[in-house]
Protein backbone atom coordinates (compact mmCIF):
# COMPACT_ATOMS: atom_id res chain seq x y z
CA UNK A 1 0.00 0.00 0.00
CA UNK A 2 1.39 3.41 -1.01
CA UNK A 3 2.02 5.96 1.74
CA UNK A 4 0.16 9.30 1.71
CA UNK A 5 3.48 11.00 0.93
CA UNK A 6 4.14 8.71 -2.05
CA UNK A 7 0.59 9.22 -3.34
CA UNK A 8 1.11 13.00 -3.12
CA UNK A 9 4.38 12.77 -5.06
CA UNK A 10 2.73 10.67 -7.77
CA UNK A 11 -0.19 13.11 -7.98
CA UNK A 12 2.17 16.09 -8.32
CA UNK A 13 4.10 14.26 -11.01
CA UNK A 14 0.87 13.57 -12.93
CA UNK A 15 -0.14 17.21 -12.64
CA UNK A 16 3.28 18.20 -13.92
CA UNK A 17 2.95 15.91 -16.93
CA UNK A 18 -0.51 17.31 -17.79
CA UNK A 19 0.69 20.89 -17.36
CA UNK A 20 3.72 20.17 -19.53
CA UNK A 21 1.56 18.65 -22.25
CA UNK A 22 -0.84 21.59 -22.10
CA UNK A 23 2.06 24.05 -22.34
CA UNK A 24 3.52 22.19 -25.31
CA UNK A 25 0.10 22.20 -27.01
CA UNK A 26 -0.30 25.93 -26.36
CA UNK A 27 3.18 26.59 -27.77
CA UNK A 28 2.40 24.55 -30.88
CA UNK A 29 -0.86 26.50 -31.32
CA UNK A 30 0.91 29.85 -30.97
CA UNK A 31 3.63 28.78 -33.44
CA UNK A 32 1.16 27.52 -36.04
CA UNK A 33 0.95 29.78 -39.05
CA UNK A 34 -2.24 31.77 -39.52
CA UNK A 35 -4.68 30.12 -41.92
CA UNK A 36 -5.02 31.99 -45.17
CA UNK A 37 -7.10 31.30 -48.26
CA UNK A 38 -6.78 32.26 -51.89
CA UNK A 39 -10.53 32.55 -52.24
CA UNK A 40 -10.67 34.79 -55.29
CA UNK A 41 -10.53 31.94 -57.78
CA UNK A 42 -13.16 29.81 -59.45
CA UNK A 43 -11.43 26.67 -58.15
CA UNK A 44 -12.00 27.84 -54.59
CA UNK A 45 -15.67 28.70 -55.22
CA UNK A 46 -16.55 25.43 -56.91
CA UNK A 47 -14.42 23.17 -54.67
CA UNK A 48 -14.01 25.02 -51.38
CA UNK A 49 -11.97 23.36 -48.62
CA UNK A 50 -13.86 21.88 -45.68
CA UNK A 51 -12.98 24.88 -43.50
CA UNK A 52 -13.65 27.51 -46.19
CA UNK A 53 -15.77 29.52 -43.73
CA UNK A 54 -12.77 30.31 -41.54
CA UNK A 55 -11.45 32.96 -43.90
CA UNK A 56 -8.05 34.49 -43.15
CA UNK A 57 -7.24 34.18 -39.46
CA UNK A 58 -5.88 37.00 -37.36
CA UNK A 59 -3.40 36.60 -34.53
CA UNK A 60 -5.90 37.97 -32.02
CA UNK A 61 -8.57 35.42 -33.01
CA UNK A 62 -6.43 32.46 -34.03
CA UNK A 63 -8.05 29.08 -33.44
CA UNK A 64 -11.67 30.22 -33.27
CA UNK A 65 -14.00 27.90 -35.17
CA UNK A 66 -17.72 27.06 -35.26
CA UNK A 67 -18.70 24.60 -32.51
CA UNK A 68 -20.62 21.42 -33.31
CA UNK A 69 -23.89 20.68 -31.58
CA UNK A 70 -24.87 17.30 -30.15
CA UNK A 71 -25.57 14.97 -33.11
CA UNK A 72 -28.68 13.56 -31.47
CA UNK A 73 -29.97 16.89 -30.16
CA UNK A 74 -31.06 17.36 -26.56
CA UNK A 75 -33.00 14.75 -24.63
CA UNK A 76 -36.42 15.51 -23.19
CA UNK A 77 -34.82 15.68 -19.74
CA UNK A 78 -32.21 18.15 -20.96
CA UNK A 79 -34.86 20.25 -22.70
CA UNK A 80 -36.97 20.36 -19.54
CA UNK A 81 -33.96 21.69 -17.64
CA UNK A 82 -33.07 24.11 -20.44
CA UNK A 83 -36.39 25.92 -20.68
CA UNK A 84 -36.23 26.69 -16.96
CA UNK A 85 -33.16 28.82 -17.73
CA UNK A 86 -34.79 30.93 -20.46
CA UNK A 87 -35.56 34.48 -19.39
CA UNK A 88 -38.68 36.14 -20.80
CA UNK A 89 -40.65 39.33 -20.06
CA UNK A 90 -43.38 39.09 -17.42
CA UNK A 91 -46.44 37.15 -18.58
CA UNK A 92 -44.59 35.07 -21.19
CA UNK A 93 -44.05 31.33 -21.02
CA UNK A 94 -41.82 28.94 -22.96
CA UNK A 95 -42.40 25.22 -23.39
CA UNK A 96 -41.09 22.43 -25.59
CA UNK A 97 -43.50 22.04 -28.51
CA UNK A 98 -41.62 19.20 -30.25
CA UNK A 99 -38.32 17.40 -29.75
CA UNK A 100 -36.25 15.19 -32.02
CA UNK A 101 -36.28 17.75 -34.85
CA UNK A 102 -32.57 17.45 -35.53
CA UNK A 103 -30.74 20.49 -36.97
CA UNK A 104 -34.09 22.34 -37.29
CA UNK A 105 -34.01 25.45 -39.45
CA UNK A 106 -36.79 27.28 -41.34
CA UNK A 107 -40.42 26.41 -40.60
CA UNK A 108 -43.60 26.72 -42.69
CA UNK A 109 -47.24 25.92 -41.91
CA UNK A 110 -49.30 23.71 -44.19
CA UNK A 111 -52.96 24.59 -44.75
CA UNK A 112 -54.12 21.67 -42.59
CA UNK A 113 -51.88 22.46 -39.61
CA UNK A 114 -48.77 20.46 -40.53
CA UNK A 115 -45.55 22.19 -39.52
CA UNK A 116 -42.81 21.61 -42.10
CA UNK A 117 -39.22 22.10 -40.96
CA UNK A 118 -35.99 22.23 -42.97
CA UNK A 119 -32.61 21.18 -41.61
CA UNK A 120 -28.95 22.14 -41.71
CA UNK A 121 -26.37 19.56 -42.72
CA UNK A 122 -28.52 16.44 -42.42
CA UNK A 123 -30.41 16.67 -45.71
CA UNK A 124 -33.76 16.13 -43.98
CA UNK A 125 -37.14 17.82 -44.19
CA UNK A 126 -39.60 17.08 -41.38
CA UNK A 127 -43.38 17.19 -41.00
CA UNK A 128 -44.80 17.61 -37.49
CA UNK A 129 -48.42 16.63 -36.91
CA UNK A 130 -50.69 15.98 -33.93
CA UNK A 131 -51.27 12.30 -33.13
CA UNK A 132 -53.32 11.32 -30.09
CA UNK A 133 -52.59 14.68 -28.47
CA UNK A 134 -48.83 14.42 -29.02
CA UNK A 135 -46.54 15.87 -31.66
CA UNK A 136 -45.32 13.30 -34.17
CA UNK A 137 -42.10 14.20 -35.99
CA UNK A 138 -41.75 12.45 -39.34
CA UNK A 139 -38.82 12.70 -41.75
CA UNK A 140 -40.51 13.13 -45.12
CA UNK A 141 -37.47 13.92 -47.29
CA UNK A 142 -33.88 12.71 -47.02
CA UNK A 143 -30.60 13.21 -48.84
CA UNK A 144 -31.16 16.78 -50.03
CA UNK A 145 -28.33 19.30 -50.21
CA UNK A 146 -28.74 21.67 -47.24
CA UNK A 147 -32.56 21.98 -47.36
CA UNK A 148 -32.64 24.76 -44.78
CA UNK A 149 -35.33 26.88 -46.43
CA UNK A 150 -38.93 26.12 -47.30
CA UNK A 151 -42.33 27.66 -47.94
CA UNK A 152 -45.88 26.40 -48.34
CA UNK A 153 -48.24 27.89 -50.91
CA UNK A 154 -51.44 26.74 -52.64
CA UNK A 155 -51.20 23.24 -51.19
CA UNK A 156 -47.61 22.72 -52.31
CA UNK A 157 -44.44 22.47 -50.25
CA UNK A 158 -41.41 24.29 -51.70
CA UNK A 159 -37.94 23.27 -50.53
CA UNK A 160 -34.74 25.04 -51.51
CA UNK A 161 -31.66 22.82 -51.51
CA UNK A 162 -28.70 25.11 -52.38
CA UNK A 163 -29.12 25.12 -56.18
CA UNK A 164 -32.68 23.88 -56.69
CA UNK A 165 -36.12 25.13 -55.70
CA UNK A 166 -38.26 21.99 -55.62
CA UNK A 167 -42.06 21.87 -55.56
CA UNK A 168 -43.99 19.00 -53.93
CA UNK A 169 -47.65 19.10 -54.94
CA UNK A 170 -50.46 18.28 -52.48
CA UNK A 171 -47.86 17.75 -49.78
CA UNK A 172 -50.03 17.31 -46.71
CA UNK A 173 -51.97 14.45 -48.31
CA UNK A 174 -48.74 12.67 -49.31
CA UNK A 175 -46.42 12.92 -46.31
CA UNK A 176 -45.35 9.28 -46.75
CA UNK A 177 -44.74 9.53 -50.49
CA UNK A 178 -43.75 13.00 -51.62
CA UNK A 179 -41.72 11.61 -54.51
CA UNK A 180 -38.95 13.53 -56.23
CA UNK A 181 -40.89 16.76 -56.67
CA UNK A 182 -40.51 19.17 -59.56
CA UNK A 183 -37.63 21.62 -59.92
CA UNK A 184 -39.19 25.01 -60.61
CA UNK A 185 -36.06 27.19 -60.43
CA UNK A 186 -32.39 26.23 -60.63
CA UNK A 187 -30.45 29.28 -61.81
CA UNK A 188 -28.24 29.03 -58.73
CA UNK A 189 -24.60 28.20 -57.97
CA UNK A 190 -24.06 24.61 -56.85
CA UNK A 191 -21.47 25.22 -54.13
CA UNK A 192 -22.77 24.85 -50.60
CA UNK A 193 -20.56 27.57 -49.12
CA UNK A 194 -23.05 30.16 -47.81
CA UNK A 195 -25.46 28.52 -50.26
CA UNK A 196 -28.10 27.52 -47.71
CA UNK A 197 -31.13 29.76 -47.95
CA UNK A 198 -34.42 30.78 -46.32
CA UNK A 199 -37.52 31.85 -48.26
CA UNK A 200 -39.92 34.74 -47.68
CA UNK A 201 -43.18 35.01 -49.65
CA UNK A 202 -44.75 38.31 -50.74
CA UNK A 203 -48.41 39.14 -51.45
CA UNK A 204 -47.97 38.27 -55.13
CA UNK A 205 -46.69 34.79 -54.28
CA UNK A 206 -43.11 35.54 -55.34
CA UNK A 207 -40.23 34.25 -53.20
CA UNK A 208 -37.38 36.36 -51.84
CA UNK A 209 -34.26 34.20 -51.89
CA UNK A 210 -30.77 35.24 -50.65
CA UNK A 211 -27.50 34.18 -52.33
CA UNK A 212 -24.43 34.31 -50.12
CA UNK A 213 -20.79 34.50 -51.29
CA UNK A 214 -18.66 31.33 -51.00
CA UNK A 215 -16.19 32.79 -48.52
CA UNK A 216 -15.81 35.13 -45.56
CA UNK A 217 -14.68 38.21 -47.49
CA UNK A 218 -13.65 38.86 -51.08
CA UNK A 219 -14.91 40.08 -54.42
CA UNK A 220 -17.78 37.67 -55.01
CA UNK A 221 -18.87 35.99 -58.23
CA UNK A 222 -21.48 38.17 -59.91
CA UNK A 223 -24.30 35.67 -59.33
CA UNK A 224 -24.14 35.84 -55.52
CA UNK A 225 -24.07 38.44 -52.70
CA UNK A 226 -27.61 39.38 -53.67
CA UNK A 227 -31.31 38.87 -53.00
CA UNK A 228 -33.44 37.59 -55.85
CA UNK A 229 -37.21 37.71 -56.22
CA UNK A 230 -38.42 34.51 -57.89
CA UNK A 231 -41.82 33.53 -59.30
CA UNK A 232 -42.20 29.81 -58.47
CA UNK A 233 -44.99 29.45 -61.04
CA UNK A 234 -42.95 30.53 -64.05
CA UNK A 235 -39.32 30.39 -62.93
CA UNK A 236 -38.91 34.07 -63.77
CA UNK A 237 -36.60 36.00 -61.47
CA UNK A 238 -35.12 39.43 -60.88
CA UNK A 239 -32.13 40.61 -58.88
CA UNK A 240 -33.73 42.59 -56.08
CA UNK A 241 -30.82 43.75 -53.91
CA UNK A 242 -27.02 43.70 -54.11
CA UNK A 243 -24.06 43.86 -51.74
CA UNK A 244 -25.44 41.31 -49.28
CA UNK A 245 -22.99 39.04 -47.47
CA UNK A 246 -24.89 36.22 -45.79
CA UNK A 247 -28.61 36.57 -45.22
CA UNK A 248 -30.47 33.62 -43.69
CA UNK A 249 -33.74 35.24 -42.76
CA UNK A 250 -36.22 37.81 -43.99
CA UNK A 251 -39.88 38.81 -43.94
CA UNK A 252 -42.31 41.11 -45.71
CA UNK A 253 -43.56 44.09 -43.71
CA UNK A 254 -47.36 43.76 -43.37
CA UNK A 255 -47.62 47.56 -43.22
CA UNK A 256 -45.84 48.37 -46.48
CA UNK A 257 -45.07 45.17 -48.42
CA UNK A 258 -41.34 45.95 -48.28
CA UNK A 259 -38.80 43.19 -47.80
CA UNK A 260 -36.63 43.24 -44.67
CA UNK A 261 -33.75 40.87 -44.01
CA UNK A 262 -31.10 39.99 -41.46
CA UNK A 263 -27.45 39.89 -42.51
CA UNK A 264 -24.41 38.20 -40.98
CA UNK A 265 -21.34 40.43 -41.30
CA UNK A 266 -17.81 39.27 -42.08
CA UNK A 267 -15.52 37.53 -39.59
CA UNK A 268 -11.88 38.02 -38.59
CA UNK A 269 -11.75 41.73 -37.79
CA UNK A 270 -12.15 41.59 -34.02
CA UNK A 271 -14.43 40.35 -31.25
CA UNK A 272 -16.43 43.58 -31.47
CA UNK A 273 -16.38 44.41 -35.19
CA UNK A 274 -18.25 44.46 -37.44
CA UNK A 275 -21.90 44.47 -36.41
CA UNK A 276 -24.49 42.18 -37.94
CA UNK A 277 -27.42 44.04 -39.50
CA UNK A 278 -31.13 44.43 -40.03
CA UNK A 279 -31.87 45.84 -43.50
CA UNK A 280 -34.88 47.09 -45.45
CA UNK A 281 -35.13 47.22 -49.25
CA UNK A 282 -36.84 50.47 -50.22
CA UNK A 283 -36.35 50.10 -53.97
CA UNK A 284 -35.16 47.41 -56.33
CA UNK A 285 -31.41 47.35 -57.01
CA UNK A 286 -30.16 48.83 -53.74
CA UNK A 287 -26.61 47.92 -52.73
CA UNK A 288 -25.97 47.15 -49.07
CA UNK A 289 -22.19 47.49 -49.07
CA UNK A 290 -20.55 44.05 -49.11
CA UNK A 291 -17.61 43.60 -49.55
CA UNK A 292 -16.67 47.28 -49.57
CA UNK A 293 -18.31 48.52 -46.39
CA UNK A 294 -19.54 46.89 -43.18
CA UNK A 295 -22.18 47.98 -40.64
CA UNK A 296 -22.85 51.11 -42.71
CA UNK A 297 -19.75 53.00 -41.59
CA UNK A 298 -16.73 50.67 -41.61
CA UNK A 299 -14.76 50.48 -44.90
CA UNK A 300 -13.06 47.13 -45.39
CA UNK A 301 -9.32 47.49 -44.95
CA UNK A 302 -8.58 45.39 -48.06
CA UNK A 303 -11.71 45.39 -50.20
CA UNK A 304 -13.03 48.95 -49.89
CA UNK A 305 -11.18 49.60 -53.17
CA UNK A 306 -11.72 53.35 -52.93
CA UNK A 307 -15.45 53.11 -52.23
CA UNK A 308 -17.02 55.17 -49.46
CA UNK A 309 -19.70 53.84 -47.14
CA UNK A 310 -21.94 56.75 -48.15
CA UNK A 311 -22.35 55.10 -51.57
CA UNK A 312 -24.39 52.24 -50.09
CA UNK A 313 -27.68 51.70 -48.28
CA UNK A 314 -27.04 51.74 -44.52
CA UNK A 315 -28.65 49.22 -42.19
CA UNK A 316 -31.86 50.08 -40.40
CA UNK A 317 -30.19 48.79 -37.26
CA UNK A 318 -26.83 47.35 -36.21
CA UNK A 319 -27.63 44.35 -34.03
CA UNK A 320 -24.20 43.66 -32.50
CA UNK A 321 -20.99 41.88 -33.48
CA UNK A 322 -21.18 38.17 -34.31
CA UNK A 323 -24.70 37.67 -32.94
CA UNK A 324 -25.61 35.80 -36.19
CA UNK A 325 -29.22 36.89 -36.83
CA UNK A 326 -31.16 34.28 -38.79
CA UNK A 327 -34.95 33.86 -39.08
CA UNK A 328 -37.11 36.91 -38.39
CA UNK A 329 -40.83 37.61 -38.36
CA UNK A 330 -43.07 40.63 -38.04
CA UNK A 331 -45.42 39.85 -35.20
CA UNK A 332 -48.98 40.07 -36.58
CA UNK A 333 -50.80 38.01 -33.94
CA UNK A 334 -53.20 39.17 -31.24
CA UNK A 335 -52.05 37.14 -28.23
CA UNK A 336 -49.04 39.26 -27.22
CA UNK A 337 -49.50 42.74 -25.69
CA UNK A 338 -50.55 45.44 -28.16
CA UNK A 339 -47.11 47.05 -28.22
CA UNK A 340 -45.76 43.91 -29.92
CA UNK A 341 -47.94 44.41 -32.99
CA UNK A 342 -45.79 44.74 -36.13
CA UNK A 343 -42.54 44.62 -34.19
CA UNK A 344 -39.82 42.29 -35.49
CA UNK A 345 -38.70 39.19 -33.62
CA UNK A 346 -35.25 37.94 -34.65
CA UNK A 347 -33.69 34.56 -33.84
CA UNK A 348 -29.99 35.15 -33.14
CA UNK A 349 -28.03 31.95 -33.68
CA UNK A 350 -25.01 33.20 -31.74
CA UNK A 351 -21.27 33.70 -32.20
CA UNK A 352 -18.33 31.55 -33.13
CA UNK A 353 -15.78 34.16 -34.26
CA UNK A 354 -15.64 35.74 -30.82
CA UNK A 355 -13.92 34.77 -27.57
CA UNK A 356 -17.06 35.42 -25.54
CA UNK A 357 -20.16 34.39 -27.44
CA UNK A 358 -23.15 36.66 -27.73
CA UNK A 359 -26.49 36.26 -29.49
CA UNK A 360 -28.06 32.87 -28.84
CA UNK A 361 -31.32 34.64 -28.04
CA UNK A 362 -34.40 36.33 -29.51
CA UNK A 363 -34.48 40.09 -29.82
CA UNK A 364 -37.42 42.36 -30.51
CA UNK A 365 -37.07 45.40 -32.76
CA UNK A 366 -39.65 48.16 -32.83
CA UNK A 367 -39.33 50.39 -35.87
CA UNK A 368 -41.46 52.61 -38.08
CA UNK A 369 -42.58 51.39 -41.51
CA UNK A 370 -40.09 53.86 -43.00
CA UNK A 371 -37.21 52.22 -41.11
CA UNK A 372 -36.77 55.16 -38.77
CA UNK A 373 -36.46 55.23 -34.97
CA UNK A 374 -35.44 51.58 -34.52
CA UNK A 375 -35.04 50.21 -31.03
CA UNK A 376 -34.09 46.70 -29.96
CA UNK A 377 -34.42 44.87 -26.68
CA UNK A 378 -33.81 41.28 -25.61
CA UNK A 379 -37.01 39.24 -25.67
CA UNK A 380 -35.74 35.75 -24.76
CA UNK A 381 -32.28 34.74 -23.53
CA UNK A 382 -30.51 31.98 -21.63
CA UNK A 383 -29.29 29.65 -24.40
CA UNK A 384 -25.62 30.51 -23.64
CA UNK A 385 -23.85 29.59 -20.41
CA UNK A 386 -20.47 31.09 -19.57
CA UNK A 387 -18.25 32.37 -22.37
CA UNK A 388 -18.83 29.66 -24.97
CA UNK A 389 -21.38 27.21 -23.64
CA UNK A 390 -24.35 26.67 -25.94
CA UNK A 391 -27.45 25.02 -24.54
CA UNK A 392 -29.34 25.82 -27.73
CA UNK A 393 -29.22 28.12 -30.78
CA UNK A 394 -32.41 29.79 -32.07
CA UNK A 395 -32.60 29.55 -35.86
CA UNK A 396 -36.12 30.55 -36.96
CA UNK A 397 -39.44 31.97 -35.74
CA UNK A 398 -42.97 31.41 -37.01
CA UNK A 399 -46.35 32.66 -35.83
CA UNK A 400 -48.93 30.11 -34.68
CA UNK A 401 -52.64 30.60 -35.39
CA UNK A 402 -53.40 31.38 -31.72
CA UNK A 403 -50.90 34.26 -31.69
CA UNK A 404 -48.11 32.41 -29.91
CA UNK A 405 -44.78 31.89 -31.68
CA UNK A 406 -42.74 28.78 -32.40
CA UNK A 407 -38.93 28.88 -32.31
CA UNK A 408 -36.67 26.37 -34.08
CA UNK A 409 -33.43 25.40 -32.30
CA UNK A 410 -30.96 23.54 -34.52
CA UNK A 411 -28.49 22.85 -31.67
CA UNK A 412 -30.97 21.16 -29.34
CA UNK A 413 -33.07 19.74 -32.19
CA UNK A 414 -36.28 21.18 -30.81
CA UNK A 415 -39.20 23.50 -31.47
CA UNK A 416 -40.31 25.75 -28.59
CA UNK A 417 -43.62 27.53 -28.11
CA UNK A 418 -43.64 30.98 -26.49
CA UNK A 419 -47.04 32.24 -25.37
CA UNK A 420 -48.43 35.10 -23.36
CA UNK A 421 -51.12 35.27 -20.69
CA UNK A 422 -52.01 38.27 -18.59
Amino acid sequence: MKSPFRRSVLALAAIGLVAGASLASAQQQSQRALKKYESGTKEFWTHPPDDWFLGDETEAQKGLAPPSGPPTGASDTELAALIKKIKLPAGFKIEVWASGVLAARQMAWGDKGTLFVGSFGLGNVYAITDKDGKKEVKTILKGLNMPTGLAFKDGALYVIAVDKLIKYENAEANLDKLGDGKVVYDDMPSYAAHGWKYIAVDKDGWFYIPFGPPFNIGLPPTNVSQIRRVDPKTGNAEVYALGVRNSVGGDVDPRTGKYWFTENARDWISDDLPSDKLNMVSQIGEHFGYPYCHQGNLPDTKFALGHKCSEFTPPVLNLGAHVAPLGMKFYTGNQFPSEYKNSILIAEHGSWNRHKYQGGRIVRVTVGPDGKNPKQDVFASGWIEGDQGYLGRPADIILDKDGSILVADDWAGAIYRISYKK
